[in-house]
């Protein structure tokens, strides 16, 4: 006779035993893990080097040969695991995440050195000059809804005062097999006379990205009332099995009280090859 505590075991491994996997020929997760962040490594020192734009890219292609032979598999085994996942969007992303906060950790910041993004890393969401940004601060994007977009509000409290501006900035990274690549970032800040301040980028290449909303001097006695925005990944319509994969580290969002601006990164080197932004003022 088997006994109830017996039927329950087996309920559950049969349960545990339907749960889907990743099939065996392909990368398992933890592995894919571990190679993503050695890969992103790898770039960032092929970066590094000096030399022409082919020799920057027979480096990174030597890099990541090296890496792959670290953990024992093959450029077809790696390209058709990327396959894989990529058109398991859920699962990639949440492999991204784990990646994207193991290079955190380390510090990394994929290329950007301590003073251009690491200069605010230290601030909390008080202070004159404050990180106000409460989100993820790592953020892997897809060209396929509803991956390609992510939304943020920002909560506005009375550490708020009139005439702050702000600087928003991060580090973009592509692992693109095809395709445009195309992101962009768009922020709005809404004042308490209707009056809304919109600015968006476009960014196309590796590196730090900033975006800037300076003090708008018939603004500077009103107080913020909203602020909001969103990432987007372009191509959002094209179905395709080809990796595309945009992957954001390290985001910001500081704040400036007025007599602080001067700290400000000036915003005539924000719009760098590849990047463009754009400002817009709206009235109710």
């Amino acid at each position: 006779m088997i006994k109830p505590w017996g039927i329950i075991v087996g309920i559950a491994l049969l349960v545990g035993s339907c749960k889907p996997g990743t099939p065996s020929e392909f990368i398992q997760p933890d592995d894919m893990e571990d190679i993503l962040v050695d890969y992103h490594l790898a770039r960032a020192v092929a970066d590094k080097g000096e030399g022409t734009y082919e020799e920057s890219n027979y480096r990174q292609a030597l890099y990541i040969e090296s890496v792959l032979q670290k953990h024992g598999y093959t450029k077809a085994q790696f390209d058709s695991s990327l396959i894989y996942y990529y058109t398991r969007a859920d699962r990639f992303v949440d492999i991204y995440t784990r990646v994207a906060e193991r290079l955190e950790e380390q510090a990394l910041l994929l290329g950007a050195t301590e003073g251009e993004i690491g200069k605010y890393a230290s601030l909390n969401a008080t202070g004159d000059t404050a990180n106000i940004w409460a989100e993820k601060t790592v953020l892997a994007m897809m060209p396929l809804p509803p991956y390609n977009r992510w939304e943020f509000t920002i909560d506005v409290d009375t550490t708020y005062k009139p005439g702050d501006s702000f600087l928003m900035q991060f580090m973009s990274d592509y692992m693109y097999q095809d395709g445009v690549r195309e992101g962009y970032l768009y922020l709005a800040v809404t004042y308490d006379n209707d009056t809304t301040i919109s600015r968006n980028l476009r960014f196309m290449t590796v590196g730090l990205n900033q975006l800037r909303i300076p003090e708008i001097p018939e603004l500077r006695d009103h107080q913020i009332n909203d602020m909001r925005g969103f990432f987007y990944l372009g191509e959002g319509n094209q179905r395709t099995t080809t990796t595309r994969l945009l992957f954001l580290n390290n985001i910001q969002l500081i704040r400036f009280h007025k007599k602080h601006e001067e700290e400000q990164t000036d915003s005539s080197t924000q719009s760098a090859l590849g990047k463009r932004e754009n400002i817009e003022i709206l009235r109710r």
